[in-house]
């Protein structure tokens, strides 16, 4: 069967919802294959994929390795029910074992980022027995009940009245200060009022406090390495658990194999998804320590998913992984990461528009501004509509010459797979220079 990119859009509007958009209007990109770090739509047309799809596939698109690790699988057992034992599910517990930091040991595998997030805090909740959580403004989760209800950011407006006991505390987003003070001095702020927030809710209340270690959709916030030690002892101070989502930060992306590495803060609870398979399959994890994986062994785990541990989806992560350490991927991200970063200041010091570029492996954003001085965005937070014109510009700009990223508010992204070549990142930066182009005629 092939079908016209005309049909193939006509269905998946007819007879398929798509998610954060009106359903009217919207126009979805009909993607037919790819390959590396490239894609086709339907119709032919060629994107170089500047964003890894979702910051999700990491080693690039079509391996053979991980194709074949999925086929294979496929013909010796595609499924068993998760309270069975089976060879992919016990060799990728190991794997993840031996690659995250620490004592993290025992994994609870689900099928994506959000159900991983709603088990990290009911396990949490389990053996610590508080109720509350704490998470921030800037965060975002997951889409299903609790992951959404831990997000900050304007998607869980719709979802309200969530799930009680959850409590923000400030965001080390620097560049967002109003106040005439260094970056030490806003991220010991930040420490100062979440240990008054912990005070005010009460330790004992307090199950975990969540975050991304590196913010993702919300604006590729990087925390200063003090901020994050600072977390880690009011963590250890009040005795809550720290549980850090790497769902978009993690695997290789910023550099390290998970971003905690650069800051030498171990969490409690760790919990991962996109990369842990590259997006080829569905999966998703909560790696806890020792210490509370061993409260289980004698306590009910209440948790469980039909399709918990799936065997494909195990053997496809065991074969990402090792194409990740076969291709030393994290060291290249690092390279390539320093180069990106070069280039893209190159940019900024260019373009009046661009108030703030940040970068951290190959974890990068362009945040536009109409002033650099008064810092307005291009864009107001949560625009939609009219608001959007300007960024809507660019992103048909993007789209026009065969450039695809993610543009949210005032901002787009630079994520692209990790085994992107140096030519493809200045094939893609020649377009998002011209684009900037665009977004200078607005600045004041």
């Amino acid at each position: 069967m092939s079908l016209s990119a005309q049909e193939v859009i006509r269905l998946n509007k007819e007879y398929t919802l798509f998610e954060w958009n009106p359903q009217g209007n919207y126009i979805p990109l009909p993607i037919d294959h790819a390959k590396g770090s490239c894609f086709w739509t339907t119709d032919g047309k060629r994107y170089l994929d500047f964003n890894s799809q979702l910051m999700s596939v990491n080693i690039g698109h079509g391996d053979e390795r991980v194709n074949n690790a999925i086929k294979t699988q496929l013909d010796k057992l595609n499924f068993a029910n998760p309270y069975a034992a089976t060879e992919p599910r016990g060799v990728l517990g190991e794997l993840v074992a031996k690659i995250t930091p620490g004592n993290l040991k025992k994994s609870f595998f689900t099928l994506g980022g959000s159900e991983a997030n709603e088990n990290a805090i009911k396990i949490a909740k389990m053996v610590k027995g508080g109720h509350k959580i704490l998470a921030r403004y800037r965060g975002y989760h997951g889409g299903t009940a609790a992951s959404m209800a831990l997000t900050g950011d304007p998607r869980r407006w719709a979802a309200e009245p969530s799930i009680p006991g959850v409590h923000r505390i400030p965001d080390p987003y620097y560049y967002r200060c109003r106040l005439p003070i260094s970056e030490a001095e806003f991220m010991q702020e930040c420490l100062n009022q979440t240990e008054d927030i912990i005070k005010f809710e009460g330790a004992k209340n307090i199950a975990a406090m969540i975050m991304e270690t590196v913010v993702g959709t919300n604006g590729i916030i990087i925390p200063s390495k003090e901020y994050m030690q600072g977390i880690r002892y009011l963590c250890d101070k009040y005795g809550i658990f720290l549980i850090l989502d790497e769902v978009m930060c993690g695997f290789g992306r910023t550099g390290k194999w998970f971003a905690c590495e650069h800051f030498d803060v171990v969490p409690d609870m760790m919990t991962m998804a996109k990369g842990l398979t590259s997006s080829y399959l569905p999966l998703g994890d909560c790696v806890v320590s020792e210490e509370i994986a061993s409260y289980f062994d004698d306590h009910v785990l209440y948790a469980g998913l039909t399709y918990g541990g799936h065997a494909v989806s195990c053997a496809a992560a065991i074969a990402a992984i090792n194409v990740m350490i076969e291709d030393n991927l994290v060291e290249r991200a690092a390279e390539m990461g320093t180069f990106l970063a070069a280039e893209e200041d190159k940019l900024k010091s260019k373009h009046p528009s661009v108030g703030d570029v940040r970068h951290i492996g190959l974890f990068t954003i362009f945040e536009l501004v109409k002033n650099r001085t008064t810092k307005e965005p291009l864009a107001p937070y949560n625009a939609s509509g009219k608001e959007m014109e300007v960024m809507n510009m660019i992103k048909k700009f993007f789209n026009d010459n065969g450039l695809f990223t993610f543009v949210r508010w005032n901002s787009f992204f630079v994520n692209p797979p990790l085994s992107i070549s140096k030519e493809e990142l200045l094939e893609g930066l020649a377009i998002v220079d011209q684009a900037l182009d665009i977004a200078d005629e607005f600045v004041i």
